[in-house]
């Protein structure tokens, strides 16, 4: 592993220790996030995160194809979205996106969530789709099917899980053909998921982090009063006065001191600039990053509520807490509804 990159176990390939999330929310247009990207690529980034629900791939396509970076220089993810599951319905989604990022092949495809469960942009917390499921790992194994499909053409080169837990990858991994790679998962210094991260490195699954920050620019749906901000908590800033450096840089070097591939994003030159610094400068010590531990208090802030089918009593449902997932007998295949 080189100072920048970090090695894919499964194939040798090399994916830049940092990336950029593409994830607009509700307030960031199409052109802007494709801005962003062509500044980040400017200031050197080449690990660009995006999804087709973001709804700006064509976009962000356009600033690829007129970067003139070799591809071979580029790591570029994407992700099906949950209205797309099933064989078929992946691998056209898959081609969209490429055609859209103008691209003949991605670095990393994943599912987005591992539920078939959409609902509308901006909708509100307690919505909840008629036809929402639970997971089902047979139809989720469909899915997978689908993305297996995509290596073999040559379409991806690794495939991964998003929003996934310790049961559900079990399952994944006792039944696929091509193992996932990558693990894409909320964590930063309140919500370092350790357990997690400890069974995807005996895996050899890498783990990327979303809301690497704490997600300060978050959907106000995925917002509760108990909600802790990590660029407040007292160690992060003893650090961050310690280092001369912005809260935001200790809650970056924690993720690289922790094996993790962070995909902060940002639209502001200033704050793309700092982030990549953060990452490729001066890492924390082994004694900071056990500090840091102590920030721990388990506090997930992106709780998948929207996805959330008719039976299940809270978004803790979504994360199979106590080791076992939840499914009522009615979904399973066969089963009337």
């Amino acid at each position: 592993m080189s100072h920048t990159t970090i090695t894919i176990p499964a194939t040798g390939a090399e994916m830049p220790v940092i990336g950029v999330g593409t994830f607009g929310s509700d307030h960031v247009s199409a052109s802007e996030m494709a801005q962003a990207v062509k500044l980040a690529l400017e200031i050197g980034y080449r690990n660009i995160d995006c999804a087709s629900v973001y709804a700006n791939e064509k976009e962000i396509g356009q600033v690829l194809h007129e970067s003139n970076i070799p591809r071979k220089e580029l790591w570029i993810t994407s992700k099906v979205w949950n209205d797309m599951h099933g064989k078929k319905n992946v691998i056209a989604s898959a081609k969209q996106s490429l055609r859209d990022l103008r691209l003949d092949y991605l670095d990393l495809y994943l599912v987005h969530w591992p539920f078939p469960n959409y609902h509308p942009p901006k909708c509100d917390v307690t919505s909840r789709s008629p036809d929402a499921r639970p997971y089902i790992h047979e139809e989720f194994m469909e899915t997978w099917q689908g993305m297996e499909e995509l290596v073999r053409e040559g379409l991806v080169r690794h495939i991964g899980t998003s929003n996934v837990t310790i049961p559900k990858l079990e399952l994944l991994l006792g039944s696929c053909s091509i193992r996932p790679s990558v693990n894409e998962m909320e964590l930063h210094p309140c919500f370092q998921q350790k357990e997690f991260r400890q069974y995807l490195a005996m895996q050899n699954i890498i783990p990327i982090g979303y809301s690497p920050l704490g997600s300060p620019n978050r959907p106000e749906r995925d917002t509760t009063a108990e909600d802790v901000v990590d660029m407040e908590h007292p160690i992060v800033l003893e650090l961050a006065r310690k280092h001369n450096v912005h809260p935001a840089a200790v809650c970056l070097k924690w993720a690289r001191g922790n094996g993790i591939v962070p995909i902060p994003q940002s639209t502001k030159e200033r704050n793309l600039r700092s982030n990549l610094e953060s990452v490729l400068g001066e890492p924390l010590s082994k004694e900071e990053l056990m500090l840091l531990e102590r920030a721990d208090c388990n506090n997930r802030l992106i709780k998948g509520q929207v996805f959330l089918w008719n039976e299940a009593e809270s978004w803790h449902d979504l994360w199979d807490e106590d080791g076992t997932i939840p499914c009522p007998e009615s979904y399973r295949k066969g089963g009337a509804r």
